[in-house]
């Protein structure tokens, strides 16, 4: 139990129960014969092998003037994450990682825009028509988006990369990064406001090893996003301008200032709800969004367009200043460009190695997976904190 932060009690509206059993077993989780079976464990199974699982808890903060509705991006949430029990990662700065999944949705149907591409947050008609006739039927407004057109497959035991693999897209916001004790419990805790609900580069995917037949065709680490930009199919931007200055190190924590100026400019990744379009133009919008181009320029291009309908200094990056969620972009509110916690339906813990990418290790598939779990919702929400302390940070 968590102190309160507002007058009313902090209020719990979903939770996630996390385990090692919903995706392919791996070096992390299991014992594999000719590659871990005579060396030392080195993540779940301490303790003398006893299961991992955890439990990660959602709540919204009441504090005055804020929303207190979850639903609305705007509302102050905080992230508990406890887990028993991982083994400490001792070498090359590694880590676990926490993700917050939100897969694809089939949006509502709207007609073009003047350019013939698709509005915000929705298919053009004719893409709805070609989603329609792919496999089962399964692409109609509302559904989760399958790659197949067939019946939602999430991630299982039984998968086997990369040849059986969920037919779902997914994407993830950082929960944030922690490490273990030896053989022990973890407790940790992450805000989930418009300051980081955002999310990695979506260009760095065919260089993670996680797409099949990017690793053997030597992809990865083929590319760098140290420096922020737009990706392949936009400008480069100078490193001296958008690198880590020693005189002005990057400092993606500084969301907030009196001064905008002051707010950190130079970031590597977007808002959550403008990934989500990203992933529209290169998997739903099949006829509205460059027809024909294939996988992964079709990535490129879908990146470097939706930066550049917020992007406002033509610098291919993203600003705290330019997503202000209280403020405007191509014409709309801001408030679109993130996605309310809401509307994250699973949520997984990877083992992390400093590979220079802010991608999940292996994403968007799960072989770097420790742990995961499905959204469960709370209705109506139940009160989550004890009396409030000095601190209301």
């Amino acid at each position: 139990m968590a102190f309160s932060e507002a007058e009313k009690p902090s209020q719990l509206f979903q939770y996630y129960l996390l385990d090692t059993t919903g995706f392919q077993p791996n070096i992390f989780t299991n014992i594999i014969p000719g590659i871990n079976d005579t060396a030392e464990r080195t993540a779940t199974g301490p303790n003398g092998g006893l299961p991992t699982v955890g439990a990660v808890r959602v709540v919204l903060e009441p504090k005055p003037g804020k929303p207190t509705d979850p639903n609305d991006v705007r509302a102050t949430i905080d992230v508990f994450t406890d887990i028993s029990g991982l083994f400490v990662i001792n070498n090359e700065s590694g880590w676990y990682e926490a993700w917050l999944i939100h897969d694809l949705r089939v949006p509502g149907v709207a007609l073009a825009r003047s350019d013939e591409s698709a509005q915000f947050g929705t298919v053009t008609p004719g893409d709805a028509a070609t989603l329609r006739t792919m496999g089962s039927g399964n692409n109609v407004p509302g559904a989760y988006f399958t790659v197949d057109g067939n019946a939602p497959r999430f991630p299982s035991a039984t998968d086997h990369f990369p040849d059986i693999q969920t037919n779902l897209v997914g994407f993830p916001v950082s929960n944030g990064t922690f490490n273990a004790q030896q053989q022990s419990d973890i407790h940790a805790y992450w805000e989930f406001n418009p300051g980081t609900n955002w999310t990695f580069p979506a260009y760095e995917l065919p260089f993670t090893g996680g797409i099949p037949g990017t690793f053997i065709a030597g992809q990865v680490g083929a590319l760098s996003s140290i420096v922020p930009g737009p990706g392949p199919a936009g400008v480069k931007n100078e490193p001296i301008r958008y690198g880590d200055d020693p005189d002005n190190p990057r400092d993606p924590d500084r969301t907030d200032a009196s001064n905008p100026a002051q707010k950190e400019f130079r970031l590597r990744f977007i808002p959550s709800g403008l990934a989500n379009e990203v992933f529209l133009d290169v998997f739903e919008r099949i006829t509205s969004f460059e027809p024909g181009v294939a996988l992964p320029q079709r990535l490129f291009d879908a990146y470097a367009k939706e930066v550049a309908r917020v992007d406002k200094n033509g610098d291919g990056v993203i600003s705290f200043e330019e997503a202000d969620v209280n403020g405007t972009s191509d014409g709309l509110p801001n408030t679109r460009l993130y996605l309310p916690a809401t509307a994250f339906n699973r949520f997984a813990v990877t083992r992390e190695i400093n590979d220079g990418l802010l991608a999940p290790r292996f994403a968007p598939g799960q072989r770097s997976y420790v742990l995961s779990g499905f959204q469960t919702l709370v209705r109506p929400s139940v009160p989550a904190s004890i009396p409030q302390d000095a601190d209301n940070r």
